[in-house]
């Protein structure tokens, strides 16, 4: 099945080019199907390739999908057009009555900030808190993660010595947990980030369940509320060029960066990237929306508790 889009959605164009089935509003409206809600709460400065990066892979299970892009009121995006942000995006006030099957939260630039000096982390919370109610599971990707484990369980992050960029060896804890089925004993995921959640405080915590980590990229995939939500530390959603782009970024402004560990080919910037994550990646957000979306969202959404 393909993927409900608003109309003229950029992410729409790019994809046909792909050969990913996806549609946009006027023709999905023919179709007597109940598509699954979900809402993006997209976080991150370069909106347009996360939009993209994120519904090449909810377009991939059988499933019909209508994607809503939710925006922080409190903060003005300074990297996308106004005009894309008035076309597809809504104010988390505009959608606080409605209830969705999942929601998306991405990472952001902020990681080195306290959680309680973010601009618009009052904000945040109070979306953090409305979804535990008006949605069945969610995903909290890099800084939303650690956002949200601080948020409901107080866990702290801890920064860096240096940056966690490149392609890192992960494997499940619970390999006969719904979200691996299918999962090899090793899989890939990029990681882009300068600040980690600690195993210890994970395992502390009685409500969490840690499924997947990583010898040398630490906590990778945590679990609560029985698959109401999911904590992931990486980024699997990116795209084969994303690191790359990040790694000349900052060589072009001149910031202290290493070459992404395991993504060149032979480790050097000079060949293309050798990609091994996009089949988990791909089987991941099938698992999530097949597993803890349809099977368990209520047909009636309004019955979500």
């Amino acid at each position: 099945m393909p993927l409900k889009l608003p109309d003229r959605l950029p992410a729409v164009e790019i994809l046909k080019k792909e050969n990913i089935f996806v549609m946009d509003d006027s023709r999905a409206s023919t179709q007597d199907i109940r598509p699954l809600r979900i809402a993006v709460l997209n976080l991150m400065p370069l909106k347009i390739t996360t939009e993209t990066d994120l519904v090449r892979l909810l377009s991939n299970t059988p499933l019909q999908v209508e994607i809503s892009f939710m925006k922080i009121k409190s903060h003005t995006s300074k990297n996308t057009p106004v005009e894309h942000m008035k076309a597809f995006y809504r104010n988390f006030e505009a959608m606080r009555g409605e209830k969705f099957d999942g929601l998306i939260v991405t990472g952001a630039p902020v990681e080195k900030i306290p959680f309680e000096e973010v601009t618009y982390w009052n904000e945040l919370t109070s979306i953090f808190d409305w979804a535990r109610t008006h949605v069945t599971s969610t995903l909290y990707i890099c800084w939303a993660a650690f956002a949200a484990l601080y948020r409901f369980y107080g866990i702290p992050k801890f920064d860096l010595p240096e940056k966690r960029f490149g392609i890192f060896s992960h494997r499940p804890l619970c390999p006969l947990h719904p979200i691996f089925r299918g999962f090899d004993d090793e899989f890939y995921v990029p990681h882009s980030r300068h600040t980690e959640v600690r195993k210890s405080d994970i395992v502390a915590t009685p409500e969490l369940t840690l499924l997947s980590e990583s010898d040398e990229a630490g906590v990778y995939l945590v679990e609560s509320r029985g698959g109401r939500e999911f904590y992931v530390t990486g980024h699997s959603e990116y795209s084969p060029r994303t690191l790359d782009v990040e790694y000349k970024r900052d060589l072009a402004k001149g910031l202290s960066i290493q070459i992404p560990k395991n993504y060149y080919v032979d480790d050097n910037p000079s060949n293309p990237p050798f990609v091994r994550w996009r089949a988990h990646a791909n089987l991941f957000y099938s698992n999530w929306l097949n597993y803890f979306v349809y099977q368990k969202t209520p047909y009636n959404l309004d019955e979500i508790q």
